[in-house]
């Protein structure tokens, strides 16, 4: 199974548009498109999950495709880097007894 990273989606994609979009292309396992914890407003991208060989075949077709006026961008979704999100970015916590 590969995980495809769909970027410059626009705010009025679904799940099911996204899915018509891709089921040309092979069977599509899964479609997840993450919102603004905030707002629940769309992020304006997502994710496709569909078989390695479908996947390219997808990837080298949909890369660039007009939706909505959009230009996508699809390639395969990366790993997260380990260890990445929630830290400060002053490099550190409070220390008792520095001053700034």
């Amino acid at each position: 199974m590969t995980k495809i990273y769909v970027g410059n989606l626009p705010f009025s994609a679904t799940e099911a548009s996204v899915t018509a979009l891709f089921s040309p292309h092979g069977a599509v396992t899964s479609v997840s498109l993450p919102t603004d914890r905030d707002t629940g407003r769309p992020r304006g991208f997502g994710f496709v999950e569909m078989s390695s060989t479908d996947a390219a075949t997808a990837i080298g077709s949909l890369n660039g495709h007009s939706m909505d006026g959009r230009s996508l961008r699809v390639n395969e979704a990366q790993d997260k880097p380990a260890g990445g999100g929630g830290q400060n970015r002053s490099g550190g916590g409070f220390r008792s007894g520095n001053r700034w």
